[in-house]
């Protein structure tokens, strides 16, 4: 009984806590992005816990349809149409025909000029995990990028699934982060966060992970060959990894732990500098 009350009492501190700062804290501009769509159920569920848990006010800027794998491609060329739609929860919301990281850079241009400050950016909740070297190619993660470069503190959530059911972990996690930190961190960088697509009761825990190596078996195959012409399909299942630490964000998904790592848009590999000089190319 003493250490069931112990825990009781424990809960209702961290409440109490809880209620103290959510009153200190002032009421949050959230631009919400995403690279599935602005129909996408991960985005629902995003919103939802937001609005919910923290209050904030919501302001959507997601493409009219599904965009994933745009990395953090621009329309420099040709125009983006742009308009309003309904979506409940939202102080607004825009529908857009550009990439992902066109919706963030119309997205703040848009509140900039309705003098609308923006606390915090978030990508997602996208279908599908941006783990590794899916990084590179990841819409999602091209939304958070953006919001980077744009000088807001970005974040990208993502469920390990194409056809993800379980998004409270991963609505959690958004939400804690914006607890533990008041939605303030280096805009410089953006946290990338993934879990399995699991219910929460069933996720391990939380790593604090690095980019590790996302392969993928057959990865491109060819569908077909007709009159000379060949015709190939990205597909494949990603490679499972044996004897590797869960300090990589692959391995942490592999085995069943959200995986929680902090990206930068600066990519020199420094180590390799030394290397130029010992080269000394053009010199």
């Amino acid at each position: 009984m003493v250490m069931s009350y112990e825990r009781e009492t424990h809960k209702a501190v961290a409440e109490a806590r809880r209620i103290e700062m959510t009153k200190d804290q002032k009421t949050l501009n959230i631009l919400v992005a995403n690279d599935d769509g602005i129909g996408a159920r991960g985005m629902r569920a995003l919103v939802d816990a937001l609005r919910r848990e923290l209050g904030a006010k919501i302001y959507i800027f997601a493409p009219d349809g599904q965009r994933s794998a745009a990395s953090h491609a621009i329309s420099l060329r040709g125009t983006i149409d742009m308009w309003q739609v309904d979506y409940e929860g939202a102080e607004a919301a825009f529908a857009l025909t550009g990439t992902p990281a066109d919706c963030v850079a119309v997205g703040m241009k848009i509140m900039r000029d309705k003098g609308i400050p923006v606390d915090v950016m978030f990508a997602g909740i996208n279908h599908g995990s941006n783990v590794g070297t899916d990084t590179v190619y990841s819409g999602t993660v091209g939304c958070a990028m953006e919001g980077s470069i744009q000088g807001i503190p970005s974040a990208a959530v993502s469920v390990d699934s194409l056809n993800a059911e379980h998004f409270e972990y991963a609505c959690s996690l958004a939400v804690d982060l914006i607890r533990k930190t008041g939605g303030k961190w280096d805009s410089n960088v953006m946290i990338n966060i993934n879990t399995p697509d699991l219910p929460a009761d069933r996720i391990k825990g939380v790593k604090y992970t690095v980019i590790g190596e996302r392969e993928y078996e057959n990865d491109i195959h060819l569908v077909r060959e007709d009159g000379g012409i060949a015709t190939y399909r990205y597909g494949g299942e990603p490679l499972h990894y044996e004897g590797q630490p869960n300090t990589l964000d692959v391995i942490a998904i592999q085995e069943g732990y959200a995986s929680i790592t902090p990206l930068h848009r600066d990519t020199t590999a420094y180590n390799a500098k030394p290397d130029l000089e010992k080269w000394r190319i053009g010199k």
